[in-house]
């Protein structure tokens, strides 16, 4: 099947827009970009006048069946937010609290310009189902810890269900799945179990997804607990041999940095999360200048509460300035950088980022026909300033609309809230 984009302004790679032009895609790829229209015929054309076509986003840290907790212990650090309030109900969670928090989480994602997302989760069988059914691109991973001392790594059943995670999506040979291994943090872990479950994992190959460094408390309590911070915890451990996508990293310090820069890790701002449980501010210009990659991601919905990645580029953009005194950090392309083709390299997606004959059909349409959006001076900061995840239009991975003009394509939205009713009154 191919399809024509037509009259369509197109953000380039070096973030300049082409006016009026034409995106050919064919089948997953995208196979004419210019100004001109191709010679070739297209089986279908879609006219895009008043639209911008944009590269999809990368959602690099997210819990997507947390949905089902949005708000739940607001007000509340992030020690007594996760042990007091969300633990003890994600302990009751059952695989349908889990696919329909996962999908409700997609729904928000491609009706915002995602096109996918890195995830950390248990039960991760039922998110990845979801994922393959609504036709999203997803890393994930099934997260291990462990609180007893005394407990072996032969005994941890979350080792055990990780690797097969790892096993069971290589063996479905589908490119849009990705599988990744997880250590849920330090502070949630014992050092016996993440050196064995390193060792392992460096055996098969793979990217680590964990939680770093994300408040002062868990950053100084396991200087207390170990004599160094979390970052070099992970590094004498061997997690770093692998390429690890470090979530939040607030408290890094400057001798993390170097270890982070040599060790290839790609680090995610979640700005709104970090806000809101009170945990600061990334230092992401001195990661930025140091020559680590940086990404950035919602966090779950319990923490944010929304998997907007326009508000949270938007944030991320203007904290830091306020904060340093200096509006010259973090400009609007660093941003959109972050958002496109740094997840996507971060993810291990070759061909995927751009908007590039010969790379993976994931386009966004947004919508430029809206007064916040005009006059359009420089379209970067109109993306990174202006736009709202709800003037994106349309939705489209691997050359396949999810979503567009309000509908979702791929899954079902009455569905989906006939069921999050039931497991609401199920869980409370």
């Amino acid at each position: 099947m191919k399809l024509l984009f037509k009259n369509a302004s197109i953000l380039m790679e070096d973030w300049s827009v082409l006016k009026n032009g034409f995106l050919g895609i064919d089948g997953d790829t995208i196979c004419y970009l210019g100004q001109e229209r191709p010679q070739e015929d297209f089986d279908s054309e879609k006219d895009m006048s008043g639209k911008l076509l944009i590269p999809g986003l990368y959602n690099m840290h997210a819990h997507s069946p947390m949905s089902i907790l949005r708000g739940i212990g607001s007000g509340l650090p992030l020690d007594k937010w996760l042990f007091d309030s969300i633990f003890p109900i994600e302990a009751r969670m059952t695989p349908e609290d889990i696919a329909v928090g996962t999908r409700l989480n997609m729904m928000e994602m491609v009706a915002s310009g995602t096109v996918s997302f890195t995830d950390m989760y248990d039960q991760t069988w039922v998110t990845l189902d979801e994922v393959d059914k609504a036709g999203m691109k997803a890393n994930l991973c099934r997260p291990i810890q462990c609180f007893d001392p005394s407990e072996t790594y032969e005994d941890n059943f979350r080792s055990k269900e990780s690797i097969k995670l790892y096993h069971d999506i290589n063996a479905m040979n589908n490119s849009r799945i990705k599988a990744d291994f997880s250590i849920h943090g330090e502070y949630t872990n014992q050092p016996h179990i993440v050196a064995a479950y390193a060792e392992e994992c460096n055996k098969l190959g793979g990217r680590v997804h964990l939680h770093l460094s994300e408040t002062k408390k868990e950053h100084e309590e396991c200087k207390q607990r170990h004599g160094k911070t979390p970052a070099r915890f992970f590094y004498d451990l061997g997690t770093m041999e692998l390429p690890v996508i470090a979530a939040h990293c607030v408290w890094v310090e400057d001798d993390d940095l170097v270890l982070l820069k040599e060790k290839n890790v790609t680090c995610v701002h979640n700005p709104t999360s970090n806000m809101k449980l009170g945990s600061g501010f990334m230092p992401s210009q001195k990661i930025k200048d140091a020559g680590i990659r940086l990404c950035i991601g919602t966090d779950g919905d319990a923490s944010n509460n929304n998997q907007d990645l326009f508000e949270e580029m938007h944030l991320a953009a203007v904290l830091h300035k306020g904060y340093h005194l200096d509006p010259t950090m973090l400009e609007a392309t660093d941003l959109l950088t972050m958002a496109t083709v740094n997840g996507a390299e971060a993810q291990g997606r070759e061909n995927c980022g751009k908007l590039k004959v010969g790379y993976k059909a994931d386009v966004v349409a947004v919508d430029m026909d809206r007064p916040h959006m005009m006059p359009a001076h420089d379209v970067p900061s109109l993306l990174t300033y202006s736009a709202h995840g709800s003037d994106v239009v349309m939705t489209m991975v691997d050359g396949k609309i999810l979503y567009e003009n309000g509908v979702f394509l791929t899954m079902d939205w009455e569905k989906t809230k006939f069921e999050l009713d039931a497991c609401m009154k199920r869980l409370f």
